[in-house]
This record gives C-alpha cells, structure tokens and sequence, in this order.
C-alpha cells in the first residue's frame, strides 16, 4: 500500500476531530485516486457546525497536535486544491494567529493546518497595531474564530534590532514598538543581540506584552475573553526544534 493509504495511517490519525477531519466517505473534492483504484480521503477544510461545537482549548490542543505531527515528520495529506474549492464560498476558521514575517515561521505549516483553518496575521516582531487589532475583531466578533494566538520564535531578527536600537526607515518605528519588552526583561548577563538566550527571553516578553496591549487596547476582544467565548493565548516557536511553546 502506498504510505497515505488508510492502513497505514496512525490510529489518532484517522480518529483525531477538528481542523483536519478523516472520513471514509467525504466528497469527491476532498479524495483523490492513488495507485489505480484506491482512494485516500485528505484533510478537509472546517465547517461552520464542527468550528462552533469546539471550545477555545480544544482549539489550542488541536494546533499542538499538529504542531507534533509536524515535529514527527507525519503531517496529514493535504490536498490544497480541493480545500481551495471546498473554502471558496465561505469560511470558518478556529482561530486567528499573529505571527512575525520570519520565512522559517509559517504557522499553517508548523502547526499542520490546511487552508480555511485559521486567519494569519504576520508583521515583524508580532506586534499589534490599531489596524490588526481590527483584524482580530473582525476574525473573532464577526467570523467567529474561537482563538487569538500570538505567536513568537526563537533568534528572532526584529527582537535583535530592537535590542540593539536599529535605525532604518520605517522599521526604526516598528522595533520602537519592542522596546518596552526589552526594558521590561529581567535578564543579568550580556544584553545584546549577540546574547540569542537574551534574545529569546526579549522574544517570549514582547509575546506577553502584545497579548497584554490586545486585551488592553481592544474591548471587543477583551469582552470575548471574559466571556469565555475567545481564549487570547501566547506561544513561542523554537526554529531548532520545530516544537511551538503555549502559554
């Protein structure tokens, strides 16, 4: 058989419920044909019922599932094509992600998650501004998506640049936005961007701060929270491991 087909899946694999859901009968846009007659069902985009039945922390466990399935090498087989259908007239994501733009980052990818999955946001150093902040609102208030994941990395360039008050253009007033998570960092030894432990402490700070200025700065959100209807979480990813922290 061939390394997709169903008897070689793991049993959590093909049990697992959420965002990438296995069935043995699913439309002829989520199935392809392999090796002749046999048919492997692929992961498929969420629908508005299995998206509403989850709570916030199921959310959370299902992205550190495949955040695992990731780190293990055994992704679920995504047919992209057939998930850009299947979302094509609507889409009901579980969560929205505010990631940095660092290319070694993607959250979709290191966290196993197919297209209609979640909303990504992606700006240097995971800050919120006013505009993603509305962004944030539109994906939980008005889209319903049950998680605001605020996700940082390891060695982390735009934390260095704040650390050591990089001067460039437009960029000068971003990292000026990360400074108060370098003031805030208590930290004894060398604090300089050479220091990558240093680094990573500023990195997991300046996650905390940002999930801090949300609730502060967004009552919309805020209200969501204290309602138990949208849980704001913080995260960090590790570029060497591949495993993604939550806090």
């Amino acid at each position: 058989m061939g390394r997709n087909s169903p008897s070689s899946l793991p049993d959590d694999r093909l049990n697992r419920r959420g965002f990438l859901t296995f069935t043995a009968m699913t439309s002829a846009a989520a199935i392809v044909g392999v090796a002749g007659s046999t048919r492997v069902a692929y992961a498929v985009p969420l629908t508005k019922d299995k998206r509403d039945k989850m709570t916030p922390d199921e959310v959370i466990a299902l992205m550190k599932q495949g955040n695992e399935r990731f780190r293990q090498g055994k992704e679920s087989p995504h047919n992209y094509l057939a998930q850009q259908k299947e979302t094509a007239k609507g889409q009901y994501p579980a969560a929205v992600i505010l990631s940095c733009i660092d290319s070694r980052a993607p959250a979709e990818t290191i966290m196993d998650l197919g297209i209609g999955d979640c909303f990504n946001a992606r700006v240097a150093g995971n800050i919120a501004n006013d505009d993603i902040l509305g962004s944030m609102e539109f994906a939980c208030k008005v889209a319903g998506a049950k998680v605001v994941l605020v996700m940082g990395h390891t060695a982390c360039g735009a934390i260095k640049g704040a650390i050591d008050n990089v001067k460039l253009g437009n960029l000068t007033g971003l990292l000026a936005k990360i400074r108060p998570a370098v003031d805030a960092t208590t930290y004894s030894g060398d604090r300089s961007g050479k220091n990558y432990d240093f680094v990573d402490k500023v990195a997991r700070k300046n996650v905390e701060l940002t999930m801090d200025g949300i609730r502060k700065h967004s009552s919309v959100l805020a209200d969501l929270e204290k309602s138990n209807s949208v849980k704001i979480a913080g995260s960090m990813y590790n570029l060497e491991t591949g495993q993604v922290e939550f806090f």
